[in-house]
């Protein structure tokens, strides 16, 4: 994948970056993939099951409402997501285990970390559109993510 820098030069009027700043955890900095959306607050239920589908190198952005009080992900999700194709994750939340996710070949973004596990009510929903960073998350785009940050475009760019 190019540098998000450079996709922005060259597609600035296609596509848009946000402004939220995620700090990166998997072995994987840089990633990119259409785009499947999970809204859940401290709960994961809907995230996990989302990961047990093929990801055929598709990104999930989670919107955990910016809460850092409960973490979204752990090492074996992280792991589970590997194993089944996607590209990484966007938690607009926390993640737990991190030192185990920084070994794990997959992209994680998240704001931070706690070592406090999700509830598991199946509360929340999937593939709905995400405003997180001022920007937009649509199921079907595509997001690209390296250290500069996140870029999301209708189309496929690069």
């Amino acid at each position: 994948m190019r540098p998000t820098t450079d996709l922005y030069d060259d597609f600035e009027k296609s596509c848009e970056t946000c402004a939220t700043q995620f700090r990166d955890f998997g072995a994987r900095r840089s990633f990119f993939g259409r785009i499947r959306t999970v809204r859940c607050f401290h709960d994961n239920v809907l995230f996990r099951q989302l990961l047990n589908e093929p990801g055929d190198g598709g990104v999930i952005v989670v919107d955990g409402e910016g809460s850092t009080a409960r973490a979204l992900m752990g090492d074996m999700l992280a792991a589970r997501a590997r194993d089944n194709g996607w590209a990484g994750v966007v938690i607009n939340g926390a993640i737990r285990d991190s030192a185990e996710i920084a070994d794990i070949d997959i992209g994680v973004k998240a704001l931070g970390v706690n070592p406090a596990k999700s509830d598991k009510n199946g509360e929340g929903e999937v593939d709905v559109e995400l405003h997180i960073g001022g920007i937009c998350f649509r199921p079907g785009e595509w997001v690209y993510c390296d250290e500069d940050g996140i870029l999301v475009s209708p189309d496929r760019i690069e």
